[in-house]
């Protein structure tokens, strides 16, 4: 990914947008052409500070065969996009842009045996049903045990060890206050979720400098 120098976040502030979106597309290689998989994720840190990403996909998607023991892969996560008119500007003479949040990862993607299936899944929907609460979290163990087998042998589990990550906020930071102002007015008179967060990303910046 090109990384404009007044857009790039470290990876500090890359993690917790991993954590929060945890929805990404992992791409690998084949002769042909590159093969993608869209897939929640979860995201882990060694001891040693090193990143792992873990997903799965249906048996029958045959990334996992593509994978294997090893594979180079990138993981793209995106976390809020918005097209931005030049209307919205005080400044004359502007263009549209597209606004945006995303991280890359690359790094070595590989399968894990089956054993590691049902911790994989109740620790996935552990992550996503406590932004359901108070809903009392769906797990496991609800299934009868013969078709959650079933369903269990139905996935594949794919790790990614990263090693690289890049990310950035496109969030108009090179614009002036005003022309930003205009813009957070102007998604904010959209009233849509994708307008608005677009908006309160924008608002950050001016609030952080």
């Amino acid at each position: 990914m090109y990384l404009h120098p007044l857009f790039r976040i470290e990876m500090e502030e890359a993690l917790p947008i991993l954590v929060d979106r945890s929805f990404g597309q992992l791409v690998v290689p084949t002769d042909d052409a590159p093969y993608g998989v869209h897939a929640p994720f979860l995201v882990d840190r060694d001891a040693d500070g090193r990143v792992k990403v873990a997903l799965h996909v249906a048996r029958a998607n045959r990334i996992h065969e593509i994978i294997g023991d090893g594979c180079r892969a990138l993981l793209i996560c995106e976390a809020g996009d918005h097209y931005i008119s030049p209307d919205w500007y005080q400044s004359e003479n502007q263009v549209p842009t597209w606004t945006y949040v995303a991280v890359h990862l690359k790094g070595t993607a590989r399968v894990l045996p089956p054993e590691n299936n049902l911790d994989h899944v109740d620790r996935l929907s552990a992550h996503f049903e406590q932004r359901l609460l108070p809903k009392k979290p769906w797990t496991s163990d609800k299934m009868d045990a013969r078709r959650r087998e079933a369903m269990l042998k139905a996935i594949v589990v794919i790790l990614m060890e990263v090693d690289t990550v890049e990310a950035q906020r496109k969030l108009i930071q090179n614009k002036n206050e005003d022309d930003r102002r205009g813009a957070i007015e102007g998604l904010s008179g959209l009233d849509t979720p994708a307008a608005n967060e677009i908006a309160d990303l924008i608002a950050a910046t001016l609030n952080s400098e």
